[in-house]
């Protein structure tokens, strides 16, 4: 098939550090291109792919100082348009901004929303789009909105080869992506530092993140037992996830998907967290990892995660969570909605 495949522009494909939509993008991209699908890449000039790269920006935009993105992104989304009719199907991870301009093409037009949908403004928006292809990546993503047009859920999945598995661990948990509220890296802090547990906050900061940080966050990075190393790429990502006691991620939000969650499994690491969310859906308690709602509980299971069998966690990942599995699930789709008249291929829910 002929697809178009439109992602992000804020980081490259794959990007450099943080940027989980975008490397689900590109572990996409690249099994399409291994299967034999003609793949044309919409996304930041710095990207790397064996798929046609169209680059609408000349660097990914979040640390080259462009403070705005939509504009770059609206245009990228108009060259998509221009060259509709080269494509079977057209493919976007932007969001909710391709929205608007699905009906005005004649490929079938697929969205996979990555971030979160209870937001007050959604709802109407997705009603002023009946016929849209959604895409959720949990179904628990989709609770705000239950009768929003989706076709699927897909959850993410990388290459196998990506993390290699460790039967040991180490004895340090591990607080891995964004320092944020939401995250839960104070109560992390509390949880790790009640149990005894050496804790490492490998994790960025992002400007709307700043002050949370400076005023809640840094002054206890001096406290006994935790270490902060902040941003990682992905060679460091692997190396602090292999060699962890638990991936430690007590988060306060309804998590979408939780891609550091896979990525622990894949190294053979129990996941700590609450069950918020898609949380149920990857982290089977007692199983590839342990829930906990407050400091005592997440305490206590770090003390007790000896117990979860690190090999049974890479092989719940090789189960459910390979690049091979959401590929298939995607094909599935694009095979779907392409041989559909244009009319129902859009909004046909399942």
């Amino acid at each position: 098939m002929r697809i178009a495949m439109v992602g992000p522009l804020a980081e490259s494909v794959p990007p450099a550090m943080y940027g989980g939509t975008e490397r689900v993008v590109s572990w996409l991209t690249e099994e399409l291109v291994r299967r034999g699908h003609a793949v044309t890449l919409f996304a930041s000039g710095d990207s790397r792919t064996k798929a046609r790269l169209v680059a609408c920006s000349r660097r990914s935009l979040r640390l080259s100082g462009v403070r705005d993105h939509w504009p770059l992104e609206l245009e990228m989304i108009g060259q998509v348009l221009r060259r509709a009719s080269e494509f079977d199907v057209i493919h976007f991870h932007v969001g909710f901004l391709a929205f608007p301009f699905a009906s005005l093409v004649e490929p079938p037009v697929l969205h996979t929303l990555h971030g979160r949908l209870d937001l007050d403004w959604f709802p109407s928006l997705l009603g002023r789009h009946p016929n849209l292809n959604l895409v959720s990546i949990s179904d628990a993503q989709r609770a705000p909105v239950p009768d929003a047009s989706f076709v699927s859920t897909v959850y993410h999945g990388f290459p196998r080869d990506l993390f290699r598995f460790d039967p040991a661990g180490g004895d340090y948990a591990l607080f891995l992506g964004r320092v944020s509220p939401e995250k839960g890296p104070l109560l992390a802090i509390d949880a790790a530092r009640r149990a005894g547990v050496r804790l490492v906050i490998a994790a960025k900061v992002d400007p709307c993140d700043q002050e949370f940080f400076d005023r809640d966050v840094k002054p206890r990075l001096a406290e006994p037992g935790i270490e902060f190393v902040g941003e990682v790429d992905d060679a460091a990502k692997e190396t602090w996830l292999r060699g962890a006691r638990a991936l430690l991620l007590p988060i306060d939000w309804p998590e979408p998907f939780g891609l550091v969650f896979i990525e622990a499994l894949a190294c053979g690491t129990p996941v700590i967290t609450r069950p918020c969310g898609s949380v149920p859906e990857i982290v089977r308690d007692g199983d590839n990892g342990l829930l906990g709602s407050d400091e005592t509980e997440l305490a206590d299971a770090l003390q007790r995660v000896g117990s979860i069998d690190r090999a049974r966690c890479r092989a719940d990942f090789e189960e459910r969570f390979t690049v091979e599995h959401m590929t298939e699930k995607y094909e599935e789709l694009y095979e779907r909605l392409a041989a559909r008249p244009r009319a129902a291929a859009r909004g046909a829910a399942t």
